[in-house]
């Protein structure tokens, strides 16, 4: 009864268009008021323990380095080098925006964010190659859920937080199948292009690739620091969420300088990266070697780090500004120690903070009512009783991977992310477990089909975001991102059954885990 009655109600308030996160709260308190011997004082604790969850830290930041990485031209530069790179081929242009969505996914960790961020651009260019608008607008809108399966990925760090997971671990394990995603839509797409005869572009020098490529780096190197300090020891999944927001607020405001106070000032990124690196470093060399918190192999290491990225930079270095190397670095240093308190608080970062604000709210609130939802469900035993009946129905773990994609795919129709993941994932998790599905692997499973989610009907939120952008209907564009649709599905059915795709490189780098 208690159950039937807290799932009627929140499809009940779902229904009556009631927001999502209202809808999960108000649920959780009629639950508690009419059925369960629970008070509500310990939903409103529930709630406020919310924000001392320190996994669930690392999303603002994310969130943040996100919204400074649309903001500057990452996105633009990004596809400059994935058009460089294949724009010859034919669909050239469509399989570049694919290769964008990669790229930035890589930087984003949201879905919509890297379908604006890409599809922006990309779209009215392929429709000015010769493109139908309704092909780009389909490529687009599937190729950009590619922003919550490769890492970071909010919704990764979501799972992690509501099943006390390893962020890491679910990061490493959303590389190989977000590639593979990739190539998958990549080879649709040639075929496709090549069956519709669809236009091909001149192929690019090796040197425009170099360049495009060069001026893409500092973007991408966002992930490297994201996954490299996680791997290597240096940071935690949160920290890392923090270094990144640092970073990125360093690489668009002087690096590529497309905000802040040296906005459209002419400068050298190669010269400017050398510059924030030097900046960074020394004091971070010399404070350690005081505070005794590096050895003296340690401040070693930094230094030769330094010395090596300044001689690399000052031997083969070729600022755009027409300057010489060393005049170059000199004028970014002084520039970056000038203008760093203005563009702290100049008012494209106050911009890019309240904007990150607003959207870290609405989701934080989403999430918090979404644990007050699990509260409820743990409380009752809603999980165990599930799982006692699953198991006396004596299901094989290939039929309870079925039962499971059935279930997120219906309620990826009706329902946020995040939202899904908080409520299903304490019901799913302990099941999986007793039937020795690795917990990584039923993540990274909840994740794709969070994925399709973004793309159906009635609030799949890339159809709306890929409609506002386009211009055209909503309806229009579901049917252009239809026939892309089986890709997924297609994609879903092989990391679903295989699960080597998933944690092979979180086994390779962390080890195998121990599924009870």
């Amino acid at each position: 009864m208690t159950t039937g009655f807290l799932f009627a109600s929140l499809f009940a308030f779902l229904l009556l268009g009631m927001p999502i996160a209202i809808g999960l709260g108000l649920a959780s308190v009629l639950t508690i008021l009419f059925f369960a011997n629970d008070s509500l004082a310990s939903l409103a604790l529930k709630f406020f323990q919310t924000a001392e969850h320190y996994t669930l830290l690392a999303i603002p930041y994310f969130i943040l380095a996100g919204n400074f990485m649309t903001t500057g031209g990452v996105a633009r530069r990004m596809i400059d080098f994935a058009t460089s790179c294949v724009a010859h081929l034919r669909g050239g242009l469509a399989i570049a925006s694919v290769m964008a969505c990669m790229l930035f996914s890589a930087v984003s960790g949201s879905s919509p964010a890297t379908v604006v961020a890409v599809g922006s651009i990309v779209i009215a260019g392929m429709v000015r190659s010769g493109y139908s608008l309704s092909f780009a607008s389909g490529v687009i809108c599937n190729a950009g859920t590619l922003g919550i399966l490769i890492p970071p990925s909010i919704v990764m760090v979501v799972y992690a937080a509501a099943t006390e997971s390893s962020v890491g671990r679910m990061f490493m394990a959303g590389v190989i199948p977000g590639i593979l995603l990739g190539l998958m839509l990549i080879v649709a797409i040639w075929v496709i292009a090549t069956i519709k005869d669809l236009p091909r572009q001149e192929r690019r020098s090796w040197s425009e690739r170099g360049r495009t490529g060069l001026g893409a780096l500092w973007g991408l190197l966002l992930i490297v620091i994201i996954l490299g300090g996680i791997y290597g020891g240096v940071f935690t999944p949160t920290e890392a969420a923090a270094v990144s927001a640092v970073y990125a607020f360093f690489a668009a405001s002087f690096i590529y300088r497309d905000m802040g106070p040296l906005q459209d000032r002419p400068g050298s990124p190669a010269a400017q990266g050398v510059a924030l690196t030097l900046i960074g470093g020394i004091p971070l060399m010399i404070g350690g070697y005081m505070s005794e918190g590096f050895s003296n192999i340690g401040v070693l290491w930094v230094g030769l780090f330094l010395a090596a990225a300044t001689g690399l930079y000052l031997f083969l270095g070729r600022p755009e500004t027409g300057e010489s190397a060393g005049r170059a670095l000199i004028r970014s240093i002084g520039e970056t120690l000038v203008n760093l308190p203005g563009a702290m608080l100049h008012r494209d970062t106050a911009r890019v903070l309240v904007d990150s604000g607003k959207v870290t709210v609405m989701l934080m609130f989403i999430i918090a009512n979404a644990f007050l939802f699990a509260h409820v469900l743990t409380t009752e035993q809603i999980p165990q009783n599930i799982a006692a009946v699953i198991a006396d129905a004596e299901l094989a773990p290939w039929q309870f991977l079925l039962v499971v994609n059935i279930l997120l795919l219906v309620a990826g129709n009706f329902m946020e992310p995040s939202a899904i993941i908080l409520i299903l994932a304490p019901i799913l998790f302990p099941i999986a477990m007793q039937l020795g599905i690795d917990p990584i692997h039923l993540g990274i499973i909840m994740v794709v089909n969070m994925e399709i989610g973004m793309v159906t009907p009635p609030v799949g939120l890339n159809l709306f975001v890929t409609a506002g952008i386009t211009g055209m209907g909503v309806m229009q564009v579901v049917r252009a991102a239809l026939p892309w649709l089986m890709v997924l599905l297609t994609f879903l059915v092989i990391v679903t059954y295989v699960p080597l795709v998933s944690l092979w490189l979180p086994d390779l780098l962390f080890g195998a885990a121990m599924v009870q």
